[in-house]
């Protein structure tokens, strides 16, 4: 099993920048392809971004694509994501998510282990 725990949100003005990290512990890190998820108030939860265990594949939804960057580092056990240009419609809770498997995945049903989460608040 493996335990994540994101940080690194909080309150940013429309443009802004922040960085999401999602630190596991328990089982090796590398052995998992991670993703990041965001759920908005009312909305179902969405795939953002996602990465294959080596981190040299990516992917990433549309919606986010040129703005957010998803990487790893192995060795220090941790995910981040980077968000530049942010917009109001970013405001979300995010949460990291790890899955068993070769590559990398988008639907929420692929991944075994959901860190908490962080609230990300994008103001205009």
């Amino acid at each position: 099993q493996v335990q994540l725990v994101e940080s690194g949100g909080g309150l940013v003005q429309a443009g802004g920048s922040l960085r999401l990290a999602c630190t596991a512990s328990g089982r090796t890190f590398s052995r998992y392809f991670m993703g990041w998820f965001r759920q908005a108030p009312g909305k179902e939860r969405e795939f953002v971004a996602a990465i294959n265990r080596s981190g040299g594949s990516t992917y990433a939804a549309d919606s986010v694509k040129g703005r957010f960057t998803i990487s790893r580092d192995n060795a220090k056990n941790t995910l981040y994501l980077q968000m530049n240009s942010l917009k109001p419609e970013d405001t979300a809770i995010y949460y990291c998510a790890a899955g068993s498997g070769n590559y990398y995945a988008i639907r929420k049903e692929d991944y075994d282990y959901w860190g908490q989460g962080t609230q990300v608040t994008v103001s205009s």
